[in-house]
């Protein structure tokens, strides 16, 4: 074996084995979970607030967490729910409050778990769905909320803003 072949998989090695992702790698990653979380954030939020995708409207939204959930009133939680679902889509994906948007949804999910799936278990194969939907998408929020939106949103935009501006203030 020369060394061109060695040093070939030397680097595939390094990039199968390597735990410390580049830079380039962690925002890609984090601009997709941003995007999966918005697209399906905003499919629910909206449906919950305007009807929108055939969901069930501010009314019935708000007819399933009194009767369902158990939440009291249940106007109030349908609103908040579809704001923070809708709201929080919109965060993520241009990337801006993203750690805060990302708190939001994971106690989003974190509720739908403790008041509707949590009884059916983690069990999809039920006409009732389980939690791990929920589950999952919590988990990436979390996601969000510890590694923050990468370089490619308004957040990071808005750091270099402030880095640059500090930089050139005399102390």
């Amino acid at each position: 074996m020369n060394d061109e072949a060695r040093r070939r998989g030397r680097s595939l090695a390094s990039m199968i084995f390597t735990t410390r992702p580049s830079s380039r790698a962690s925002d890609l990653a984090l601009a997709a979970v941003r995007i999966a979380l918005a697209w399906i954030f905003i499919y629910y939020g909206a449906g919950k607030l305007f009807g929108a995708f055939n969901g069930p409207g501010i009314h019935r939204t708000a007819l399933f967490f009194s009767n369902t959930a158990h939440l009291h009133p249940g106007g109030f939680f349908a609103v908040l729910g579809g704001t923070i679902e809708f709201g929080g889509a919109i965060a993520l994906a241009l990337g801006v409050f993203s750690r805060l948007a990302g708190l939001a949804l994971f106690g989003d999910q974190v509720m739908a778990m403790i008041t509707v799936t949590w009884t059916n278990g983690i069990n999809s194969e039920s006409l009732t769905p389980g939690y791990e939907f929920n589950m999952a998408l919590a988990v990436m929020a979390l996601v969000i909320v510890f590694l923050g939106p990468g370089r490619a949103s308004v957040d990071a935009l808005i750091e270099r803003r402030f880095s640059r501006s500090k930089r050139l203030t005399p102390e």
